[in-house]
């Protein structure tokens, strides 16, 4: 292994971005603890890749499994180089058809599980003065629809601790990439896509018309995988890469018309929520 040789450690392997991650590392060159709850999916990357791939059982709502899966990243490695945060679910419903329960679970694996994967890897990234991380967003985080409150409020919730993150390990060498992709051809709208329990009649308009869309793209996404794998790639060799890397044309154009209908609203309302600290004393 070489001294330019990266060591990835990617949750959320089994399919999709994280499978199609793993796959371009090694074929970079680089090694990688690619990780799922079966990691038997895995064993024909192991088989390919032995020098290279190692794969591990990966919960990542269970700290012994977070802390093995480290452990076990360094002890076949000796480092840890980028953290991808793939791991993550979505559940679909309006706000008052999801149970608390669905609600702690979503957070649970997108927002809390990755939180504990990311202070699982930063002793070993700060004492090495470098190390990158890697957080998978989603376009909910640009701007929300009906019936992903849940999902797109975890997403929302990472990219806040992410932008705080970026800002607390700069100085130690680290850096730190939210990625937004749009719709992608992966598992999201397949075994990652849950549906809230209860459902409501009056929501059948605005979160049930939302869930319908979405169950109709199923196997239609634009988006190509192994693309945002490449990209994502770039983006860690970038001498100075992005806080915010925009996956696809949907997500390139969500944002433009966020930013925009933004700078309106603020505009618009400027004379009435500007002018609210106190009056300067008077001479």
């Amino acid at each position: 292994m070489s001294n330019s040789t990266r060591t990835w450690l990617v949750t959320g392997c089994s399919s999709g971005f994280g499978r199609a991650l793993a796959e371009a590392i090694l074929n970079a060159g680089d090694c990688v603890m690619a990780t799922a709850r079966t990691p038997a999916v895995l064993a024909d990357l192991a088989g390919q890749f032995p020098d290279r791939c190692r794969t591990a059982a990966l919960d990542v709502t269970d700290p012994a499994q977070v802390r093995a899966a480290v452990q076990g990243a360094m002890d076949a490695f000796g480092r840890i180089d980028v953290l991808v945060n793939n791991a993550g679910y979505a559940v679909a419903g309006a706000l008052e058809e999801l149970s608390e329960e669905e609600v702690a679970a979503n957070f649970q694996t997108n927002f809390f599980g990755a939180l504990a994967m990311i202070r699982a890897v930063l002793p070993g990234m700060r004492a090495q003065q470098s190390g990158h991380v890697v957080n998978i967003s989603a376009a909910a985080a640009i701007a929300n629809y009906p019936g992903f409150g849940a999902y797109g409020a975890s997403k929302w919730a990472l990219e806040g601790a992410s932008e705080a993150l970026a800002a607390e390990v700069a100085p130690l060498g680290i850096r730190v990439t939210l990625v937004e992709p749009g719709p992608f051809r992966t598992e999201f709208l397949g075994k990652s896509f849950r549906r809230a329990g209860k459902v409501l009649e009056p929501y059948e308009r605005t979160s049930g018309k939302f869930v319908r869309l979405l169950e109709g793209m199923r196997g239609r996404q634009t988006g190509d995988p192994a693309k945002a794998a490449q990209a994502i790639l770039a983006a860690v060799a970038a001498p100075q890469p992005p806080l915010r890397l925009v996956l696809g044309r949907y997500a390139h154009d969500k944002w433009r018309k966020k930013l925009a209908a933004t700078e309106a609203e603020i505009a618009a309302w400027q004379s009435v929520g500007q002018p609210t600290e106190f009056d300067p004393p008077k001479a």
